[in-house]
Formats: structure tokens, C-alpha cells, sequence
């Protein structure tokens, strides 16, 4: 099934091959979860601050659904 995966600021890097940009389409299987696609992705869970899903914000084990709006944030640095 087809989502609309969101990477911002140091996750970009994470994209597969092929896709650019901080929006894409993406393709998961169904009944994956956050956490299975940030296996699928490879990003480790340190870099991982906040998930948002159809822009309510989503726990590691939030079912993804077809068409669902991905958003993946890092801890913010800085000082």
C-alpha cells in the first residue's frame, strides 16, 4: 500500500534510492506499523524524536493505513 512518507532535516539522508526531496510516495506492506517502517527506512531509533500520522501524533506501534501522511522529525540541536 501507497503512503505519503515525510523525512525532515538530518532523516533525509535515510531516503531509499530513487526518491528525493522531504515528501514522497512510499510503498509498505499492509498492517505495517511506525516501527516497521523505520526498520524498512534503517533509521535508528536515537534519531528519532517525534512521528506524526495524518498529523496527530503516532506511537511506534500506530498501524499505518493506505494514503496516510507520514511525518518523521529528529531531536532538535543546537544552542
Amino acid at each position: 500500500m501507497k503512503i505519503e512518507l515525510n523525512l525532515y532535516a538530518t532523516l533525509s539522508r535515510y531516503l531509499p534510492d530513487g526518491l528525493s526531496g522531504e515528501e514522497k510516495e512510499y510503498d509498505v506492506n499492509r498492517g505495517a506499523t511506525v516501527d516497521d517502517l523505520l526498520q524498512l527506512l534503517k533509521i535508528p531509533v536515537g534519531q528519532v524524536k517525534l512521528v506524526f500520522l495524518n498529523g496527530v501524533h503516532a506511537n511506534r506501534d500506530t498501524v499505518l493505513s493506505e494514503g496516510c501522511r507520514v511525518g518523521i522529525f529528529p531531536p532538535v540541536g543546537g544552542g
